[in-house]
This record gives structure tokens, C-alpha cells and sequence, in this order.
């Protein structure tokens, strides 16, 4: 099986992009803290994966490649989407969880309520496993976290004081896309593999897709998979969203790039930035040259690298100087893409539509 094995980069310049509860000792009592984890080293500021991934779907419906994102239905303290991925795009690729209580009153009050009168019916918990993965996006390093204090002072009496937090970091979030499993759908009762119950099952069957009787599954039309997958490779490149941007506007597109596609889901390039000893962010050449040489036999792919120009210079010329002289990386040279992030994840949704055994 084939993945798409990709790190990426956000400069949060002067950011508070997600956010959790009261500040202890804090002076207002409405001051917001940053999330971050705090260590013998220093605190690391980060944003939850939950918060990525919204993100992420939140600039696939607002884009331009069609994304058919999957209704959401609300029972009480539950939620839950279609859970249909045959029809929504985020069902197939960001997995799912429906699980209809079999109460009679809830079945009742479903009835009544003709809350689901158009969704796909569902009989029996089905679940899908996301075969798009992220991690926590973190700091690279141990950074000073600021209070910022300021004043509500447009009214009569005295100004009514708030108080927030903020860093200035690189955040860093490792991603994978399972490639076979993008517009693939089990049928296998396990949890996390029973993605399609009879009726769903069943419009499978009537939407003429692949029957894959070993596996269980049913797969959609290569040309559709690839049009998801494109979608959420270019809506990555065009990553909008965090908290505070009224008051700190930060740009959280990617500003660095490195992907590949593997034959594994294991990540090969978590350890290839980290810190020089002032602090500043750094792009470990020898640590770079170890996992392609290591893993070598394991790349379908060459090398997809988005930078942008501006964004850690000195370290984008070192690895050009790398790449072009005698040592490790020259043999990479010809299978290495280096451009801007955008362009970067453009040309790997091309190199897919000209590979469809990645995605077999």
C-alpha cells in the first residue's frame, strides 16, 4: 500500500491560534491562555489536531475544487455526519462514526422530528477509520510565551481590562494520506471497518462501483479518487484558519513542504528540522540524507519540496547547495521537485494522476 508521507512548516510570527481556558494568576478574569505543553525545557505552544483537521475542511467547502462535504445532524448532546462516503467527500477521506441509538424513545423522537427524512439510512453502527492522518501541530522549540493586557475603553466609567497570550514559533504537523484506502469502502465487521452497512452496500451496487470481494470492499472509479485526493492535497496548500486573527492575522498556509510517497504509513521525516543552539529553527542535512538512504527501497516517489522564498533562507540555500554538490543528497538531485509550497503540492496531485498503481 502506498502513502503520501508529508511534513510541513507554519511561521506563527506573533500568533494565538488555538486557545484553551483561564490563565491561572492572571489579573482579568476573562484572559484567554494559549494551548501548549509545558516541559523541564521550556513551554512548546501547539493547535490540537481536532483544530487542524477543522481547518483543513473548513477551506476544502469554502474552495474552489467542488468539494460535497457530508450534512450534520445533531440529537441532543450527539452529532454526527452521513457517514456516506460514497456521496461526501469528508466521510471518505476524514472517516467517520454513526452509531443510531436503538432506544425506542430516540427512534421516536427521530420519527417525529423528520430530522433524517434525507439522509442515508442506518440501521447499525458503521464507522471509518480517516485515511487522512495528522499529528498535533508544535513548536520546534521551547518558546517565551507573552501576556498581552489591554482595555475595553469605548464607554462611559472605568475600562474593563482583558488579558490574552500569545507566541512567536514554528509550528511543525507531520500528515499522511492512505492511498488505497481513499474511495475504498469495507464492508468487514470490525470497528473502524464496517464503512458501508446493506443500504449503503446496496447503493454501492446500484452506482455501478468496484466489487473487491477479498477485501470486502467496494471501491470508487479511479478518476473520482483522484479528484478527492487533488482536492485535499491543493486545499492544504491553501490552509486558512486560527483563532485571534482579528488581532493577529497570521497566514497558517504551509510555509515548508517535505512529501513523499511510501510504501509504509511510518513517517520518515520527523526529524529533520530542529534547533540551532540560538534557538533559530534548522534543516538537519545529514538526518534528511540518513532516512532517504534508510528508507530508500521503500520511496515510490522522488522528493516534493515547498518552500517559500523568505521563510528561512539560509537554510532553503543549504539544502540547494546539497542537492547540487558531490555527497549524500546528489543522487536526489533529478528526483527531487524544490519550488514554492503551492507548487509543490500541485505537482504531487499531477504525479498521482500519471501513477494510478499508487493508489492500486
Amino acid at each position: 500500500m502506498a502513502f503520501v508521507t508529508g511534513l510541513l512548516l507554519i511561521d506563527a510570527p506573533a500568533s494565538a491560534l488555538n486557545n484553551m481556558g483561564q490563565v491561572p494568576g492572571s489579573f482579568a478574569e476573562n484572559a484567554v491562555a494559549v494551548k501548549a505543553v509545558s516541559t523541564p525545557e521550556g513551554r512548546y505552544p501547539y493547535v490540537s489536531a481536532q483544530a487542524f483537521r477543522y481547518w483543513l475542511r473548513s477551506t476544502l467547502e469554502k474552495g474552489p475544487w467542488g468539494w460535497k462535504a457530508a450534512p450534520i445532524y445533531r440529537e441532543q448532546k450527539i452529532a454526527y455526519t452521513d457517514a456516506n462516503p460514497i456521496r461526501w467527500w469528508d466521510d471518505d477521506l476524514f472517516g467517520y462514526m454513526r452509531a443510531p441509538s436503538k432506544k425506542a424513545e430516540a427512534v421516536k423522537a427521530r420519527e417525529e422530528s423528520g430530522l433524517l427524512e434525507e439522509a442515508t439510512p442506518t440501521v447499525e453502527t458503521v464507522t471509518r477509520a480517516s485515511p487522512f492522518r495528522v499529528s498535533t501541530l508544535i513548536s520546534l522549540g521551547p518558546v517565551p510565551i507573552v501576556r498581552d493586557f489591554g482595555t475595553m475603553s469605548r464607554h462611559e466609567g472605568d475600562p474593563v481590562p482583558h488579558e490574552h497570550e500569545f507566541y512567536r514559533a514554528v509550528l511543525q504537523g507531520l500528515f499522511s494520506l492512505d492511498l488505497h484506502m481513499a474511495g475504498t469502502f469495507t464492508y468487514v465487521n470490525r470497528t473502524g471497518f464496517l464503512n458501508l452497512d446493506k443500504h449503503r452496500v446496496e447503493e454501492a451496487r446500484a452506482k455501478g462501483l468496484e466489487h473487491l470481494p477479498e477485501e470486502k470492499a467496494y471501491r470508487l472509479p479511479l478518476a473520482e479518487r483522484l479528484k478527492r485526493v487533488r482536492a485535499l492535497l491543493e486545499g492544504l496548500a491553501h490552509l486558512e484558519g486560527g483563532a485571534k486573527l482579528t488581532l493577529h492575522y497570521t497566514d497558517v498556509s504551509p510555509d515548508v513542504v517535505f512529501m513523499a510517497v511510501t510504501r509504509g504509513g511510518n513517517h520518515i521525516f520527523g526529524h529533520i528540522f530542529g534547533l540551532d543552539d540560538r534557538a533559530r529553527p534548522v534543516l538537519n542535512l545529514d538526518a534528511l540524507a540518513q532516512t532517504l538512504e534508510v528508507y530508500e527501497d521503500g520511496l515510490l516517489s522522488g522528493l516534493y519540496i515547498g518552500w517559500a522564498r523568505g521563510f528561512l533562507d539560509a537554510q532553503r540555500a543549504r539544502l540547494e547547495q546539497a542537492l547540487a554538490e558531490d555527497g549524500p543528497l546528489a543522487k536526489w538531485c533529478e528526483r527531487t521537485f524544490l519550488g514554492h509550497p503551492r507548487e509543490a503540492l500541485k505537482q504531487l496531485a499531477r504525479d498521482l494522476e500519471a501513477h494510478p498503481e499508487w493508489l492500486a
